[in-house]
């Protein structure tokens, strides 16, 4: 989903997940005419405008275009004139967190990392002007989405094969390649990484082949209902989030149906701070000495010399978060007495907030930054004969520790270790700030309770239904039964439970004939059961 947490460099779909936007402004541009070739034939470089952006290439009707990467939304669209473009004859428009992508739908040949693909469905944007930022100057030109085929509102819209998303289509024409998209996305500091940016389809990056060894994480699948809002998410391990003191931060998740201590989290590169529920942010950065909530951002800001240890653990593994992208001194904040300090990466989520309980944290590109991931589409896709698994994702860590500390070190502190200072201590647990809920918060928060919970309270409704209905049936059994019997007391017919059934002659055309007649079981030539006993006997007249 490409949404930005930052308004200069992402957007926020509304029908899915969104994110508070910054008024700031990404300081690097991009040109794609001075991208590095791709070293392999299904590799391609991406590029990093300032940790704020993720951008490749693609080629669609002979014209390189510049588009963002985005594993949380399904459909590409572009601006400007795309040559030999089919107009199919139909329209639709995305909403985004600062304007809106609308337009005809088209149709013309892509080419993307390697793969070439006739006739790719496009959405085809010729007015920016709802945007609140010039995205050219940005330096992109459109945004392609990742994400499984089931989100594409364009495939929604021609509701047939020919508006497959771009990675389906790629993975239906090669049916003997493995349905995996790889994602390596590199940091920009006065450090220099040692690797760049890369993208790859069906095959891993040079030097990071150990990732297919990585442990395979589960897509949780959403409800078949709901499934246009299906994204890449995983169940975190118990526990699975390593605050800044080194113990597990606990969180109960939204998602009904997760086990107890786990979340549900979506890799999204769309996203540039991550979202993660309220209470996780407060213990990361509220424990902080000279932290401050931010009411016009709605995020922690925190001296930017504090290194701030942080992890998240999936399948037994421990992915540590270099602390350049646990606190972020990209963006210019200021705090109540206007010196310089960061901004907490790992955002409350509000405006991002599951409505349908089916995820916990959203975790974007300053999670992404520390671990090369694999996305494995699995039988998402229909036409593959040799990848047909469960989705699955797989992550390799790109960051070491003892490495991410002198970098710290090197870029915050101007190469003086203060880590150890009192200065850095964190404060006590019980002498934590919290942040402050709004009531829309509360509101949303209701909301999710309920629409999270419609199969349980629609099963409920049901069987509230159902024992309603027996019970009015019931009653009027009963009362049939009561008037029945009313109707046979003023025939003069009787029955008294225990004894025999007494049948009355009257007025037989005799004043004195009165005969009492009684149901008597027929003789047995065995001994009754019930003949030795009085009660039996006596019962009669």
């Amino acid at each position: 989903m490409w949404t930005a947490a930052l308004g200069s460099s992402l957007f926020s779909l509304f029908i899915g997940v969104h994110a508070i936007s910054f008024p700031v402004r990404v300081r690097t541009s991009y040109n794609p005419h001075n991208a590095l070739q791709a070293r392999d034939e299904h590799n391609i470089p991406v590029t990093n405008t300032h940790n704020a952006e993720y951008i490749a290439n693609v080629t669609l009707g002979g014209r390189v275009i510049p588009v963002l990467l985005d594993t949380g939304s399904s459909d590409l669209w572009v601006t400007g004139d795309v040559p030999g473009t089919t107009d199919l004859g139909k329209s639709v428009s995305v909403s985004y967190a600062v304007g809106e992508a609308s337009g005809d739908i088209n149709s013309a040949d892509l080419d993307f990392a390697g793969y070439h693909i006739k006739d790719q469905a496009y959405l085809l944007v010729k007015n920016t002007s709802s945007f609140s930022i010039n995205i050219s100057a940005q330096g992109f030109e459109g945004l392609i989405g990742l994400g499984p085929n089931t989100g594409s509102v364009i495939l929604d819209k021609l509701d047939d094969d020919s508006g497959n998303s771009v990675l389906n289509r790629i993975f239906s024409q090669n049916t003997t390649s493995a349905n995996y998209l790889s994602l390596l996305l590199d940091r920009k500091s006065s450090v220099t990484e040692s690797f760049t940016g890369q993208l790859t389809i069906s095959e891993p990056v040079a030097g990071f082949e150990n990732i297919t060894s990585m442990p395979k994480l589960e897509v949780k699948a959403v409800h078949k209902l709901t499934d246009e809002d299906q994204h890449w998410q995983v169940y975190t391990d118990a526990n699975g989030v390593i605050g800044p003191d080194g113990q597990p931060i606990k969180v109960d998740s939204i998602v009904p149906s997760a086990p107890d201590g786990q979340l549900i989290a979506v890799f999204d590169s769309g996203y540039t701070l991550p979202q993660v529920p309220r209470a996780m942010s407060d213990a990361i950065y509220g424990r902080v000495q000279g932290a401050e909530w931010n009411a016009q951002y709605q995020a922690w800001t925190v001296p930017c010399t504090q290194l701030i240890n942080l992890s998240f653990m999936f399948g037994g593994v421990e992915y540590p978060i270099h602390p350049l992208d646990v606190s972020t001194s990209d963006f210019g904040i200021v705090d109540s007495t206007g010196s310089p300090v960061c901004l907490g990466a790992f955002q409350p989520i509000t405006s991002a907030f599951s409505l349908l309980g089916e995820y916990d944290i959203i975790l974007g590109m300053s999670f992404l930054r520390n671990a090369y991931t694999l996305f494995d589409y699995g039988d998402w896709v229909d036409e593959s004969s040799n990848d047909r698994n469960d989705p699955y994702i797989q992550l390799m860590s790109t960051m070491n520790k003892a490495t991410a500390k002198q970098e710290f070190i090197k870029v915050r502190l101007n190469g003086v270790d203060t880590t150890n200072s009192s200065s850095q201590a964190l404060l006590p647990a019980g002498q934590g700030l919290t942040s402050p809920i709004s009531e829309e918060e509360k509101k949303k928060k209701y909301e999710e309770q309920v629409l999270s919970r419609w199969p349980e309270i629609f099963v409920g409704c049901l069987a509230f239904v159902i024992i309603v209905a027996a019970l009015i049936t019931w009653r009027c059994c009963v009362r049939r039964k009561q008037r029945r019997a009313a109707q046979a007391a003023k025939l003069g017919l009787s029955s008294v439970a225990g004894r025999p059934k007494t049948y009355s002659i009257m007025d037989m055309n005799s004043s004195s004939a009165h005969l009492n007649m009684h149901e008597m079981a027929p003789k047995q030539t065995w001994d009754h059961p019930y003949a030795a006993h009085d009660d039996y006997k006596s019962s009669g007249v």
